[in-house]
């Protein structure tokens, strides 16, 4: 339900109760380094092209997730969504060690690499983590999905620290 534009809440007593109000972007970000957002475009496409594109989503949402990127978490789960992806299973990668069975193996490789590769604060990429995307990925898209990985970090970054606002992005937006 929304009151003058703005969303609004059903408080303990059915009173509606606005939201919070959304917070601006401190940067727009693509506007002020075009030539570094172009760059990040063609990177994007050059990495998604030897990903399947089920695994792409979900690489996404998890770094997305790990990353607390609101904007990027908005974006790729209604993405996945237009594209056939099912609620559960994007409900269910936070906590993906625990419902596996809603992933494949390839998938769940993927999945862990991508927190590897993400949470470098808590040291290297495991080689056991490692073999097991090896194990499930010729050379050429282990590479690809190395890339993926490593790109949706990098938007990741820029959408936290911009403060990209989430909530007006619809799927297929920006292709």
């Amino acid at each position: 339900m929304t009151t003058n534009g703005n969303p609004v809440s059903e408080n303990d007593e059915g009173k509606d109760a606005p939201y919070a109000a959304e917070q601006a972007p401190r940067l727009h970000w693509a506007k002020a380094a075009p030539e570094v957002y172009k760059a990040m475009v063609k990177l994007e496409a050059a990495a998604g092209r030897g990903v399947d594109p089920v695994i792409h989503e979900l690489v996404k949402i998890r770094a997305s997730q790990l990353n607390h990127c609101a904007f990027c978490l908005d974006m790729h789960t209604k993405d996945a969504l237009a594209a056939g992806e099912s609620v559960e299973r994007i409900v269910q990668l936070s906590a993906w060690e625990e419902s596996q069975h809603f992933y494949t193996a390839k998938e769940l490789a993927a999945i862990e690499l991508t927190e590897a590769i993400t949470v470098l604060t808590d040291g290297f990429v495991p080689d056991e983590v490692y073999a097991k995307a090896a194990a499930q990925f010729d050379a050429t898209e282990l590479g690809h999905l190395i890339a993926a990985i490593t790109v949706i970090n990098a938007w990741n970054r820029f959408g936290v620290s911009t403060r990209m606002t989430p909530g007006h992005y619809t799927p297929g937006m920006y292709k």
